[in-house]
Parts: C-alpha cells; sequence; structure tokens
C-alpha cells in the first residue's frame, strides 16, 4: 500500500482553526444532543442549526441540482438523442487517468444500455499525450463516427475540435478542466467553470459532468434514472481520484456512490476491491490509496484500454485476470517511480541556491509516473514543482503545488514559452520545446516568487479541536462516522491532545512509527499509528502532543480506535 502520509523536511506549523463563540456551540450541542467539540466542528463547516445538520447528515439524491441549468445542456441532449434515433455511431473520448476512464465506461454503459451505437477511444499517455489527438481525430474519421462525446478533456482543444468538425464530426465537450480565452467550436460545450454558466456548483468531475448529461437525458425519458444511480460507483472513484472538493453536490454523489461500491459495485471494481485487499476501501482515502493507483497503473506504463476493460467486463474470469495484470502494472510503477524520486531528491540536494519553485528535467525519466513525482517532491521540499522528461523535440511533464498556490494561474503567466497546457489549482500538465526548459524554469521561478504568500511556503498543520483523549467514546465516534465522506474541501477532523506519554514503541520497515500512549491523568492506553514518521522517534521519551485522526477496527467482536498520527510536537 502506498504510504499517505511523508513528512516534509520543514517544520509544520500547527493552525488552528478558530473556535465558534462558546453560545452557539453550547445551543447547537442542545439541539443535536451532541459534545461541544463535535458541535464545534460543525460549526466550523457551517452547520449550524438543526435543519442544516438533517441535509448534512441525510445526503439524499433530492439534494442534486437539475442537469438543465448546465450551459448548452439542452443542445448536448438534443445531438445525443438525434444520434440514438438516427443509430449514429458515437464514440465516446475520454483521458487516461482514473476519472476518464470512469467516465468513458460510464456513458458507454449507459448509452449503450438505451439503444445508442456506441465505441470507446482513449489515448495513448506516450504516443499521443493528454486530450483530443489527431490520431483521435482519424479513428473517429476512419470507423465512420457522427458525434464524439469528449469528456474529462477537450475544453482546451479547440485546434483539434476544429479538425473533427472539417471531417465531419461533431463533439459535445464534457469537462471540468480551466477553460482557455478561446473555446472550442463544439456543437456544445458542459463546463461549469465556462462564463455565464448558471450551474450552481462548479466543481465537478469529468465523470460528474458525464453523469449530468445522462441525467438530463433520463429527464427527457430516454433511460431510467434509478438504473442510472446505480452506476455511481464509478462517478464515487472518479470524485474520489481526481482530488475534487467534497462538498454540495460532490458530497451527494460520493456518499451514494460509496454505497453502491460497497453493496453492488460493477463486476470490475467489485473484483478489484477483493484483490487489492485494502483496509477501507469504501472510504475516498480508500479509493484513493487502495483502487485508483491500480486504475492508474494501465495508463501510466502501457495503455489505458486495460482499465477500461476492467471497468467494462460482464465475464468474472476476464475481470480477475485484468485486475490481476492492473495490480502488477501497479507494482511496477511503484518501483520506477521510486527510483525517479530519489534522482529527483538527489538533483534538487545538489542544488546550491535558494528557490521558491521547483522545476527538474531529465530525458530518461518515465512519463508516466511524473506526477506522482512532482506530488511526492512537494511533500518532500514544499514547493510548488514541475518534473519534465523528454519526448522527440518536447519536454513534457506535470505539476504539482502547495496548499494555497494556484498552479494553472502560474502556468498562464508562461503561456509563451509553452506549447500546451490545461489543469487546475492544484495540478497540471505541460507540454514545451527541450530548448525553452531553462528559459521555462526562470520564469516560473519569477512568478511563483512574485505570487506565492509567506503562508504558502511553509508546511502546516489544521487543527479543528483539541481535546482529551477521554473524549473519545463509542457516541463521540458514531457522530465522526456520520460525516463521512470526508476528502478535499471537507477535511476529515483532527484533533489534538497533549501532554500524552508513550508507554511503549516500534518502528516498522525503518520508516513507520507505532505508539502506545496515554494522557495524564487517564489510565487508558491507545494506539497510535504514524506513516513515514519513523524521524520523530528521538521526541518519543519526553512529554508529547499529537495532531491525529481517529479510526477505528472491530476484533472479536470488540470496536478499537487507533490514533493515526498527523503530526508530533513536545508537549507545551
Amino acid at each position: 500500500m502506498d504510504v499517505p502520509h511523508t513528512k516534509a523536511i520543514l517544520p509544520t506549523q500547527w493552525h488552528h482553526v478558530p473556535l465558534p463563540e462558546p453560545a452557539a456551540i453550547a445551543d447547537l450541542s442542545r439541539v443535536l444532543n451532541t459534545t461541544p467539540s463535535l458541535s464545534a466542528i460543525l460549526l466550523q463547516r457551517g452547520i449550524g442549526d438543526i435543519e442544516t445538520a438533517r441535509s448534512f447528515f441525510n445526503p439524499s439524491l433530492d439534494q442534486l441540482h437539475d442537469p438543465s441549468l448546465m450551459l448548452g445542456m439542452a443542445s448536448a441532449v438534443d445531438r445525443v438523442i438525434r444520434a440514438i434515433e438516427q443509430k449514429e455511431l458515437i464514440c465516446i473520448y475520454g483521458d487516461y487517468d482514473v476519472d476518464g476512464v470512469t467516465s468513458v465506461a460510464l456513458l458507454y454503459r449507459s448509452l449503450q444500455e438505451v439503444g445508442a451505437r456506441v465505441c470507446c477511444y482513449l489515448p495513448d499517455r506516450h504516443q499521443e499525450g493528454y486530450g483530443v489527438s489527431k490520431a483521435g481525430i482519424k479513428y473517429c474519421e476512419e470507423e465512420g463516427v457522427a458525434l464524439m462525446i469528449a469528456i474529462d478533456c477537450g475544453i482546451r482543444a479547440v485546434a483539434r475540435i476544429e479538425e473533427a468538425a472539417m471531417v465531419g464530426v461533431d463533439v459535445i465537450v464534457c469537462d471540468h478542466h480551466e477553460p482557455g480565452p478561446v473555446l472550442p467550436c463544439a456543437v456544445s460545450i458542459l463546463n461549469p467553470k465556462q462564463q455565464d454558466c448558471p450551474y450552481p456548483f462548479k466543481e465537478l468531475s469529468g465523470c460528474g459532468i458525464g453523469f449530468k448529461l445522462l441525467q438530463a437525458l433520463a429527464q427527457r425519458g430516454i433511460m431510467n434514472e434509478k438504473t442510472l444511480f446505480g452506476y455511481l460507483d464509478l462517478v464515487a472513484v472518479s470524485i474520489a481520484a481526481d482530488i475534487v472538493p467534497i462538498v454540495d453536490e460532490n458530497r451527494v454523489l460520493a456518499a451514494y456512490g460509496l454505497s453502491v461500491l460497497r453493496k453492488a459495485p460493477c463486476l470490475g471494481l467489485g473484483t478489484l476491491v477483493k484483490k487489492v485487499n485494502h483496509v477501507s476501501p469504501y472510504t475516498v482515502s480508500g479509493v484513493v490509496f487502495g483502487l485508483a493507483p491500480c486504475i492508474n497503473a494501465a495508463g501510466r506504463l502501457s495503455h489505458a484500454n486495460h482499465a477500461l476493460r476492467l471497468l467494462l467486463a460482464e465475464d468474472e474470469k476476464e475481470a480477475e485476470e485484468v485486475a490481476d495484470l492492473l495490480i502488477a502494472q501497479n507494482q511496477v510503477r511503484k518501483e520506477l517511480q521510486e527510483v525517479v524520486v530519489q534522482e529527483a531528491f538527489s538533483i534538487e540536494k545538489k542544488t546550491k541556491q535558494s528557490t521558491n519553485s521547483l522545476v527538474l528535467f531529465s530525458p530518461g525519466w518515465h512519463k508516466g509516473v511524473l506526477g506522482i513525482v512532482a506530488a511526492r517532491c512537494v511533500e518532500q521540499f514544499y514547493k510548488p514543482t514541475i518534473i519534465l522528461t523528454q519526448q522527440g523535440d518536447k519536454a513534457t511533464g506535470s505539476g504539482r503545488t502547495v496548499i494555497g498556490y494556484n498552479m494553472y494561474k502560474a502556468l498562464q503567466q508562461c503561456d509563451d514559452l509553452l506549447t500546451r497546457y490545461g489543469g487546475h489549482a492544484y495540478a497540471a500538465g505541460l507540454t514545451l520545446p527541450v530548448d525553452k526548459v531553462a528559459d521555462f524554469a526562470q520564469r516560473f521561478e519569477l512568478v511563483v516568487r512574485q505570487t506565492i504568500t509567506p503562508e504558502a511556503q511553509h508546511p502546516r498543520q489544521v487543527i479543528d479541536v483539541p481535546i482529551d483523549l477521554a473524549a473519545i467514546t463509542p457516541a463521540f465516534y458514531n457522530v465522526l462516522q456520520r460525516m463521512r465522506p470526508f476528502g478535499p474541501g471537507f477535511r476529515q477532523p483532527v484533533f489534538s491532545s497533549q501532554p500524552v506519554v508513550v508507554k511503549q514503541y516500534d518502528v516498522y520497515q525503518g520508516k513507520h512509527l507505532a505508539l502506545r500512549i496515554n494522557q495524564l491523568g487517564d489510565k487508558r492506553v491507545w494506539r497510535a499509528i504514524g506513516f513515514g514518521m519513523a524521524h520523530f522517534l528521538p521526541y518519543v521519551q519526553q512529554p508529547l502532543a499529537i495532531a491525529y485522526t481517529i479510526q477505528s477496527n472491530v476484533y472479536q467482536g470488540h470496536t478499537r480506535y487507533a490514533l493515526f498520527l498527523k503530526d508530533i510536537k513536545p508537549a507545551t
């Protein structure tokens, strides 16, 4: 399993979320019959009255927004209906990551069920790169495709979509990435981030936008909405893997989708869940660290068609074989990734000058792992990071950023040096001429230096509420469980406690810390686990302050709680 917590080399600053007014905490505690600490967490998240709390604790599909509010939806639905009625061939064109593959699977399954003629196309990451490609347009032309639905891509494919129109292929764009200054000449564009779109929620995943198109088709009587809800496992996986905020409509879709994943997943996802044997596959973090890496591995190392085969599998034997292949590819991905990570770390550590950003280039690095390597560099050095490799006469790669700094806006200020780029605030992909890499690194550094805030330059640990360990009871934990799903935009609550004393400790695999602790004045001993936190071992002989989340498991009929450490400091 990938280790989800790797500490930066910089000291972490603890940021305590301001506590609400005591009177407000007392009022909500009385109304909801909860503890003051839980009421404080709810108030911090904007849940301050019984009606809001009722809606929050009981997410309902009735809370989904009307898909017809999305700009371009009417024309998109009309064009899809015409294609179905006239038996035109529809190509679902996606991306090679989890969001793209789940999007294609969702649209393919749903449209095929209502009698549409459907085919799929996923680009080769290594030969074609991200987005609508010349090869993809040629495929559509040769196959006689009349309508392409570009999902999780296309919003910046102005030239390619014009080429599609020239060969008689209509295009509907379903994308959630940031639009450029010029929109493609598509039949319809579904993207809540485009100007003048009145849709009330702007942070859907690509698969989520595909779901809204299908939901609009259901409103027109083309498909059964209840059947469509049975595919929400695919939508939930996309939401988790693409790091979109778990708020508003995404919260509802993720909650229901994770329930489908647990109770009645598609054959491929169900098979993969059994094989990865992740400790908690039915949570956002379980998808992120258990399922998503395996689905992504296909596009990173070979071709995303393998992952699509898994999600479309109808035969148990095929599902087993493809799941095994993806798991094996993910293991190879980990090994390749670790080589590149160590090389990147070594290059940066040899750099003598202090910088606000990090741009690293090596022609031999494997393109499929660059995004992960960028994320690891951000964790280690805490700087907006771009990792590039060479492909022909181009440098291509991925960027990741720190909390509070917008990667996409920074790239916009380097536009004249880039051949193409795209993404959102947290992550981006880019291509540029190899001979422009040095100029780009210099410009990117200048942009970051001029625009990054002091707060964004230091890793910080957000603490929601300080509590005594004795406050963790079954009733307390049950309310926490009902707050799920957690994820970006709606973090799992982080608590702090001090002073705690370490009674026993162990280090596993040279990097993970396992502690037995108790708090002064409390006889109970708690298990505390710190992934990647063995470097805190010198602290264990003194009273500590700990930041942590809470998880539980049932062993021999008894519920046991574990504290998952986020940070450790000497007690004050």
